[in-house]
């Protein structure tokens, strides 16, 4: 984890992977300044929400296309904002993006719980990635992320949306007794259970591979279990994006947590 500032040049020389998490953590971190100042300048001239959030999106989508083209000439990229480009089928290396993850919560103001996913795939398997919460002034990434210090709580927590509760994940909740936390973008969610803030991030109501890239490298890198909700692992720089569910939790409630899912 960093806070928003540069990250300082190693002195050595970096592997290529630690390079690669570097950068997606600089690159994710620079596009969240890009919409935090976005956003304190159209909420001083009160434009409508919706407004914010589309340019917002356009934003850090441009910024994102523009700076992994620059620094990875010969790297593919999909984007949620983007035209997919099936060439990327072919690459070696495919970084995938979410340039605003939580358009709802950053057009409201004073919200923190949404990101800026940035991941890197390559020959099919997540190699780094970075999560920025610009709001929180911090960046989640492989380069520099740990497991939860904190020890698991006597009910576990599961981090939910505010507006949308797929029934699988409110039965896993319901069986294991849990308490529930209100929260807004996949990104925030996920990073909750890498702070400690959370023991469980269940979603079975669709997502895309863009949603959840970055954060499954981050939380991986945590040490934290990662799966399907059948319990297969996520595969990532699919023809189709679509990538409909997922469990990121605490690995002593893993075989708790899937039972409760396949009933």
């Amino acid at each position: 984890m960093t806070n928003d500032t540069a990250l300082s040049p190693e002195r050595r020389p970096i592997p290529a992977t630690h390079r690669d998490s570097q950068a997606a953590a600089e690159i994710a971190t620079a596009a969240g300044r890009l919409l935090l100042q976005h956003r304190r300048r159209l909420d001083s001239t009160g434009v409508d929400p919706a407004e914010i959030r589309a340019a917002g999106d356009r934003l850090s989508h441009e910024y994102l296309i523009g700076v992994l083209g620059e620094r990875f000439p010969g790297d593919a990229v999909l984007s949620e904002e983007g035209a997919d480009d099936l060439a990327r089928l072919d690459a070696d290396r495919v970084w995938i993006v979410d340039p605003l993850d939580g358009t709802r919560e950053f057009g409201e103001p004073g919200r923190a719980d949404w990101a800026v996913h940035v991941a890197l795939v390559e020959n099919g398997v997540l190699t780094a990635g970075a999560v920025a919460m610009p709001a929180l002034g911090t960046t989640y990434s492989t380069a520099e992320v740990t497991a939860p210090a904190r020890p698991l709580p006597r009910t576990p927590r599961v981090v939910v949306s505010r507006t949308r509760r797929p029934e699988p994940v409110m039965a896993m909740a319901t069986a294991l007794g849990a308490d529930l936390i209100e929260m807004g973008s996949a990104g925030a969610k996920a990073m909750a259970v890498v702070r400690g803030d959370a023991d469980i991030y269940a979603h079975a109501g669709g997502q895309y591979e863009w949603d959840s890239a970055a954060p499954v490298a981050v939380a991986r890198a945590a040490g934290l279990h990662v799966s399907r909700i059948d319990g297969s692992e996520p595969i990532y720089n699919q023809e189709n994006p679509w990538l409909p569910d997922l469990l990121i939790c605490r690995p002593e409630l893993a075989d708790d947590a899937l039972e409760a899912l396949r009933r």
